[in-house]
């Protein structure tokens, strides 16, 4: 399975993830996609997979966010 179709795979599949460890798991793949998909954008230059990029760092950020949690005071 080539990096753009892991990714397409991650970005599809279902993102509730009940535990922490199951977060931290899935931020740590989408990092390593993130970075692996940077390498071959640096080659091609193609566009699709800097859009891909940009919607696993998105999809990153919530789960990172979810796993920082809510200060205690606001």
């Amino acid at each position: 399975m080539s990096i753009i179709e892991k990714a397409l795979e991650f970005e599809n599949r279902k993102l509730k993830f009940p535990t922490t460890s199951d977060r931290i798991l899935a931020s740590r793949e989408a990092k390593d996609l993130i970075l692996s998909l940077n390498e071959v954008y640096k080659k091609t230059k193609d566009n699709e997979i800097m859009d891909i990029m940009k919607r696993l760092t998105a999809i990153k950020q919530r789960i990172e966010k979810r796993l920082k949690g809510k200060p205690l005071t606001e």
